[in-house]
């Protein structure tokens, strides 16, 4: 359900305004293009003009030059008018190219680069009369009919002032020689255009942050679309849940081949395995290298046979560090005890097999705390009404 524009009054997050560059919606001032092509046109203009009258005054010289050669051969003269053209076209092509830069340059300069094909592909939504007229009343569209109107009342009141300030001087221009007159009236045009382009200038100055605010404004959100959002960019909790799992699973599967450095193994008997590594020069604590659930644990068991690592069942302990034990991390500092007791009980049957002292008794049964023994946890729960 599409949210109305009342409740929207969160600041976009940078994942819906990144959206919505990718569909190519992004600040836009018309003004500030405006501005630059008019402008740099101008100006181009202005710096294009000298060379390209000396390069014309030289065909016009050449077309209106006749011989007896022209008039034996009349296809020197279409020869002539090729060459004029191709000079009229050239200077077309650059002028074209300068105000094309310069309009690229100020479009990208407001709102960045935006590299999509979706404002261009066909929307039947937007020949829809009835929403078209609806789109006529939006507080875009009042803010751009202002902005119009001031622009023209400027720049009428600008042309109205500058063109009756000098009118008199217009009028004398008849009694002036032709070369001052083509002076002053080229004077008169460009600062003209340099006040037309002046009321341009300050409107584009008030444009520029103006569309950022409104473009600000229209990516509003409601709480509903934060909350929204917020759950897609998490993914779904069960999924998340079974990808963590899967990673658990695989990560279990890949310390298989680390059995063989463990110290011992111990076991649930059947269900779990877990393989323990302990080096007091290099280690502050026991480490767990592998661990492994049904046929993994057997498979964690097998290897350890075959590398004559020994192998204990003590299953209170096994659960525990299989529940609360990560991969290549030392055990939980509340484990230290119960792993400390199994530990001395295999230094002294490694002494034992090695003539260095007497065989120790049964295996230990050391003490967890219940709230690590998942089967603990599970008693509790079924036993609370």
């Amino acid at each position: 359900m599409e949210s109305s524009s009342q409740d929207r009054n969160l600041p976009a997050s940078e994942r819906k305004l990144q959206k919505a560059r990718d569909d190519g919606q992004t600040v836009r001032s018309r003004d500030l293009s405006h501005l630059a092509v008019l402008g740099g046109g101008s100006l181009a203009l202005i710096g294009l003009t000298p060379l390209m009258f000396e390069h014309l005054q030289r065909q016009f010289s050449l077309q209106l030059l006749f011989d007896a050669q022209t008039v034996n051969d009349p296809a020197i003269m279409l020869t002539r008018l090729a060459s004029m053209t191709a000079v009229g076209l050239a200077a077309c092509a650059v002028f074209a190219a300068i105000v094309s830069t310069i309009a690229v340059i100020s479009t990208v300069a407001v709102g960045g680069w935006v590299q999509s094909l979706k404002p261009i592909m066909p929307d039947f939504s937007r020949v829809n009369p009835m929403s078209g007229f609806g789109n006529m009343f939006t507080k875009d569209k009042f803010t751009e009919v202002l902005k119009m109107s001031f622009i023209a009342g400027m720049l009428l009141v600008v042309g109205f002032t500058y063109l009756s300030s000098s009118l008199e001087t217009l009028r004398s221009l008849v009694l002036q020689p032709s070369s001052s007159s083509i002076v002053f009236l080229s004077d008169w045009l460009t600062h003209g255009m340099g006040l037309m382009l002046l009321v341009v200038l300050i409107v584009a100055m008030v444009d520029v942050p103006l569309q950022g605010f409104l473009h600000k404004s229209r990516m509003k959100m409601s709480h509903q679309e934060m909350k929204q959002e917020g759950k897609e960019s998490d993914g779904n909790p069960q999924m998340k849940g079974y990808i963590r799992q899967r990673q658990r699973d695989m990560a279990q599967g890949n310390s298989i081949s680390a059995v063989p450095k463990a110290d011992f193994v111990l076991m649930n008997p059947t269900h779990f395995a877990v393989a323990i590594q302990y080096d007091d020069k290099t280690m502050d604590a026991p480490r767990v290298i592998a661990k492994g659930a049904d046929l993994l644990a057997f498979k964690i068991r097998d290897i350890a046979t075959e590398h004559a690592i020994l192998v204990l069942q003590s299953p209170t302990l096994a659960r525990a560090l299989y529940a609360n034990a990560e991969i290549d991390q030392d055990i939980p500092a509340s484990l230290y005890t119960a792993v400390a007791q199994v530990l001395a009980y295999i230094y002294r049957l490694k002494a034992a097999m090695r003539g260095d002292g007497p065989m120790p008794g049964e295996v230990p049964v050391p003490f967890v705390p219940p709230e690590l023994d998942p089967q603990s946890k599970v008693i509790a729960a079924t036993e609370t009404p």
